[in-house]
């Protein structure tokens, strides 16, 4: 197991030298020292440490940085790492906020600047918090284990389902000795990856995620046979209309594929949405809503797939793959989008293995020093790239455009520029891939002048279009010719209602042709696509239920 982490952070370039060299000097050989510049940059050290299944062990934060100040970065810290010590760093004018912060964070301690000699004034201090932070850690008997190859497909989606659900693993090479001794032990050999070791010993070998899902504790049976809601998807219109439709009392169900989130809760960083100055990671944002939809009471159903949606006079019945189903008097579908593949020649074969879809973020780390290409102009695209500069040694933005200004906000393409690692390539094209357990070479052509070129590359990002995820619907409701779900004066045609339309009144704004079912969110027609609109619909669709339910 990697050691523990002792993060510090401080906006002062010296004083941030300084503190991690005093820490690293006492505790390096127990213990790895992380050294951010600001509340942001260590929030996603933490995000990142969270997914790999490490520990953080003491958060050094200095109260006076811009933007995020040190009891704000230790109260975002406290929803990652809720058992670490906090420690602010103050001058003695500050002492009173420091007092304070014992409240609002619960401080475990305060240290004054300067704090030399550290063998007096700061080594006693963090003795004593690590001390008390190893007499009560975080179990190890809750962590899972997975063990993998690198390039393997099956391992890479195994990491990628449990880091998207926030379950803590630790990932294990198959190739390596504790890894080899682990697979011995399940009586499994390395063909038989990915294999799970869950908390209580039991041994999966290539689990499916529903399988998976239910060993690591994640619900996929429904308490009830009947509900007032029922939300398929949770992406952000989804978990809004969680959120709302439990706080208001209805008994209401979330039914997830694969993760909360959806495309938006791989964004490594969401800087426009409001409330959020500092900007929020997609992960982060999605653990806050689910959280708080399962405090209203709402149950939350992972792994679950949608196949099928009847009317059964006034019941809406759900069926899933699996031949079980569940009722309700409503449904909201928000099933948002998926990225669309690739389909140059040799990228098929390779995905999972170098060539994959959505940010990945369990990938970062892996990147370190090499070249990353992303193909997209979009929002998600620059997010990306941003987030992967922080660890490649370049970036290459493949854009088909000639240039970022038709598709992505003003701020991230001001960001972009600001980035000398990230070189953005106008007007091209991945039109091939090559390797042999992974990818190693992607061949991209120019489309205003017609030239190719190949080029050596391990990781390919792909951001591109977008198709919604409602093939499953058939023609129970109406969808436009790209497969969206049409609702509210979209339905209307020459004045009349909706064929089939039951009802002696007109179809509510966000109400499909089936009278009490709702879309939100990316996958109803033309609507805007934005995680604030997206929750906004899902606010907006429980209201229109609950209208729809006072006339039954």
């Amino acid at each position: 197991m990697a050691n523990p982490v002792i993060l510090t952070v401080d906006d002062d370039p010296a004083v941030s030298r300084a503190v991690a060299r005093d820490v690293r000097r006492r505790y390096g050989d127990r213990y790895r020292v992380v050294r951010a510049t600001s509340g942001a940059e260590a929030l996603d050290a933490l995000r990142e440490i969270k997914l790999r299944g490490d520990r953080v062990a003491v958060l050094l934060a200095d109260y006076r940085m811009p933007q995020m100040n040190g009891i704000e970065f230790l109260e975002a810290a406290m929803d990652l790492f809720p058992t670490a010590r906090r420690v602010l760093l103050t001058a003695y004018a500050d002492t009173n906020a420091a007092i304070d912060a014992i409240n609002v964070v619960d401080l475990d301690h305060y240290l004054l600047k300067p704090w030399h000699p550290p063998e007096e004034k700061l080594y006693p201090v963090l003795d004593g918090l690590l001390e008390a932070w190893t007499a009560t850690p975080e179990t190890p008997e809750n962590e899972v284990r997975v063990v993998g190859h690198r390039w393997s497909a099956p391992s890479f989606a195994c990491r990628d389902f449990l880091a998207r659900n926030l379950v803590p693993y630790r990932w294990l090479l198959a190739d390596e000795p504790e890894g080899r001794r682990l697979l011995a032990a399940a009586g499994a050999d390395p063909a038989d990856v990915p294999v799970v070791i869950t908390p209580d010993g039991t041994t999966l070998v290539r689990p499916s995620e529903a399988e998976l899902a239910t060993r690591v504790g994640l619900a996929t049976t429904p308490a009830a046979d009947f509900y007032d809601l029922v939300v398929v998807g949770a992406g952000p219109a989804g978990l809004g209309a969680a959120v709302y439709g439990a706080s208001e009392g209805l008994r209401t169900v979330l039914v997830e594929r694969q993760a909360t989130g959806g495309q938006a809760g791989q964004s490594s960083r969401i800087e426009n949405y409001l409330g959020f100055p500092d900007g929020v990671s997609g992960a982060q944002l999605a653990d806050r809503a689910r959280r708080q939809a399962l405090k209203f009471g709402a149950e939350l159903l992972t792994a679950r797939d949608v196949v099928g949606l009847e009317a059964a006079g006034a019941t809406r019945l759900l069926r899933f793959s699996d031949g079980s189903s569940i009722a309700a008097h409503t449904v909201v579908l928000a099933t948002g989008v998926s990225y669309r593949q690739l389909g140059a020649p040799g990228l098929a074969e390779l995905t999972g293995r170098g060539v994959f879809y959505g940010s990945a973020s369990t990938e970062a780390p892996n990147c370190a020093g090499q070249e990353v290409y992303i193909v997209g102009g979009a929002n998600s695209a620059g997010q990306a790239a941003v987030y992967f500069a922080r660890h490649a040694r370049r970036v290459h933005l493949l854009v088909r455009g000639a240039d970022l200004h038709q598709s992505m906000s003003h701020y991230l393409i001001e960001q972009i520029e600001r980035i000398d690692t990230i070189e953005v390539h106008p007007h091209s094209e991945v039109v091939g891939g090559e390797g042999t357990d992974h990818l190693e070479q992607l061949t991209i052509c120019d489309n205003r002048a017609g030239q190719r070129r190949t080029v050596k590359a391990s990781w390919l990002f792909v951001f591109i279009g977008a198709e919604p995820r409602t093939d499953w619907l058939g023609d129970v409701v109406a969808r436009d010719a790209r497969g969206y779900v049409l609702t509210g004066l979209d339905l209307a045609s020459d004045g009349r209602r909706p064929a089939g339309w039951s009802l002696p009144r007109d179809p509510y704004p966000l109400e499909s042709s089936l009278p009490g079912v709702f879309a939100a969110g990316d996958v109803r027609a033309d609507s805007i696509k934005r995680v604030a609109s997206a929750v906004g619909e899902g606010a907006m669709v429980v209201s229109l239920a609950h209208q729809y339910l006072a006339a039954q």
